[in-house]
């Protein structure tokens, strides 16, 4: 197996989930007492979280791009960054290190290729929702088109994410918000809905959305696991 590096701590709750989610899934393929050969470094989210709300993203992706360079120093093959907010800032990792940024966007536009989906719903963050860099990768590298909540919708959705998710609170009434959201969306001719911050999946789990889901988080550890294993 190769040694895969992990980008995390955007925040803590999600990177639990790939932890656990790449070590599954080296199981399940292996069997026995397998487990994923992994590579940590999980950054202070409250430094990052502030260099995004000041728009500070050049000091940001240097502070990613830095821990890249340890990853691989200390041995890994390829990187995940466990966060989709954060590729915005991709560049800058990719420029600082010899080996590759499995990227998220990719993950996500592959499967919903795969599904034969064309038009598809996005939650996340505010900057992920509202900025080109993870739309665009999805239009023009998948043809596939981006339907956003509405303004007022993506703020509270947001809200969520930084003061509700990113702490460890999994409340119901998000939840139904959430679902509300993806039901308009659906109504606007939305096939599936990408959970396109690593934390909605764990609100959203077991969940009986109106759409079918296309959790990021899955779909990049499955990435991960394709290059830990070369299948």
């Amino acid at each position: 197996m190769k040694t895969l590096g992990v980008l995390g701590g955007m925040s803590w709750e999600s990177t639990v989930t790939y932890y656990q989610l790449l070590n599954r899934g080296v199981r399940e393929r292996l069997g026995g007492l397998h487990s994923a050969p992994l590579l940590l470094h999980s950054v202070d989210f409250a430094q990052i979280a502030a260099q995004q709300k000041a728009g500070e993203w050049a000091s940001a992706g240097q502070v990613l791009a830095e821990a890249a360079r340890g990853l691989e120093g200390a041995g890994a093959t390829a990187l995940l960054l466990a966060t989709n907010t954060m590729h915005k800032v991709a560049a800058a990792i990719e420029e600082a290190v010899d080996i590759p940024l499995l990227h998220i966007g990719d993950a996500v536009g592959r499967a919903l290729q795969e599904r034969g989906i064309e038009r598809v719903a996005l939650l996340g963050t505010r900057f992920t929702m509202q900025e080109a860099f993870y739309r665009e990768r999805l239009e023009q590298r998948y043809g596939i088109q981006v339907l956003l909540p509405a303004a007022e919708a993506m703020a509270e959705i947001d809200r969520v994410i930084f003061q509700e998710l990113c702490l460890g609170r999994f409340l119901p009434g998000a939840r139904s918000f959430y679902l509300d959201q993806l039901a308009l969306l659906k109504a606007q001719g939305s096939q599936a809905a990408i959970l396109g911050c690593t934390e909605i999946g764990l609100l959203l789990d077991g969940c009986d959305s109106p759409l079918p889901l296309v959790d990021s988080t899955e779909r990049h550890v499955a990435m991960g696991l394709e290059w830990m294993l070369g299948v």
